[in-house]
């Protein structure tokens, strides 16, 4: 793992999904998450694939740091056996904070807040508000009809090529860590210096 990359974000669901192997693919990550001694920040619930991913990380010893908006009610959502709770105001505070905090983002299966986040991190990289790898964890084909409607995005002019290449893929949990190794940051800075104040800093 890079030097430059000690943390990442998880985004993921906070329902278990139909099938165990949902959470065994948490499981697998969160674990491979403190081995390889990075820090996880995620949304702070004891619930679904954002609980197996965390207890995996604490089992192997490793820090696991939840960000967690104050409408939740403790007792149903809240972890309380993370190494650190942050508690912000708002869902919206939630995405802020993690892409301050963070080195990289990774999406495992999830829904509507899933996609929320992700699109909001890749919406930032997109204009260049940070530099940071994005990778779509497509264990099981979960992803597929979303990736493929990226690809319609593209085709029909919609998405730049530069800016399809912000979100890495990945097909196993060993193969994020690949991607992250090897990401450099694909914007086009000339796209950047016409568009946007942040390609002028």
């Amino acid at each position: 793992m890079s030097e430059m990359c000690r943390s990442l974000a998880l985004f993921c669901g906070s329902s278990d999904g139909k099938d165990p192997k949902f959470c065994q693919l948490a499981e697998d990550f969160g674990r491979l998450c403190a081995q390889r001694g990075l820090t996880l920040y995620y949304g702070g619930a004891k619930l679904g694939l954002m609980r197996a991913a965390a207890e995996a990380a604490l089992e192997e010893k490793g820090r696991v740091i939840g960000v967690m908006p104050e409408i939740f009610v403790d007792d149903v959502v809240v972890a309380n056996n993370i190494s650190q709770m942050i508690w912000v105001k708002s869902m919206s505070e939630r995405k802020q904070t993690l892409e301050r905090l963070a080195d990289a983002f990774v999406a495992l299966p999830g829904s509507f807040g899933t996609m929320d986040e992700l699109f909001e991190i890749l919406t930032d990289a997109q204009l260049g508000l940070h530099h940071k790898p994005v990778v779509i964890l497509d264990a099981f084909g979960y992803y597929d009809p979303l990736l493929k409607q990226l690809e319609i995005f593209l085709n029909e002019g919609f998405l730049r090529p530069f800016h399809h290449g912000l979100l890495l893929v990945a097909a196993s949990p060993e193969e994020v860590f690949e991607k992250l190794e090897k990401y450099v940051y694909p914007n086009d800075q000339e796209w950047l210096d016409k568009h946007t104040r942040s390609g002028k800093n």
